[in-house]
């Protein structure tokens, strides 16, 4: 008699369910990362224009220039703001998504759990079935021995 596992096809939807959640997650992390990167060059970019500006304040600077520098940034800082809404959103996804993931993994582990005692459980019964088996051949050659 060969093993058969009651809930094979239920344990395979699991897995499958898994795999997407995996897919879904590693999806998410990557554009937490992308988001994440964009903020981190716009505010290099930031401190980098900042920087050239006080130094061309302190050798002297027209107001129509430092006018363009202040609306320049300005801009900047409204950009970055939505990237930081963006890593905001993007971090909260990441995160859901890993719970996600975390819950389909104990389920599926929880399947392989059940599958391992099971068939600890029908190792068992397909040894008292080969021991009883044996029985019986002894049984039946002492009987013919003793005729």
């Amino acid at each position: 008699m060969q093993y058969q596992y009651k809930f094979e096809k239920i344990m395979s939807l699991r897995t499958r369910e898994k795999d997407e959640a995996q897919s879904v997650y590693q999806d998410a992390v990557r554009k937490f990362e992308e988001a994440a990167d964009h903020l981190y060059q716009l505010l290099k970019k930031k401190e980098v224009l900042e920087s050239h500006q006080s130094e061309k304040l302190s050798k002297g600077l027209a107001v129509s220039e430092i006018r363009h520098h202040q609306q320049f940034i300005g801009n900047l800082e409204k950009t970055i703001d939505y990237y930081q809404k963006m890593v905001i959103n993007a971090r909260n996804r990441m995160n859901y998504q890993h719970s996600q993931l975390m819950e389909k993994n104990i389920e599926v582990k929880k399947y392989q759990k059940i599958k391992e005692k099971d068939y600890l459980h029908y190792l068992t019964i397909e040894k008292e079935e080969e021991n009883k088996v044996m029985d019986e051949i002894s049984i039946q050659q002492f009987m013919s021995r003793g005729n």
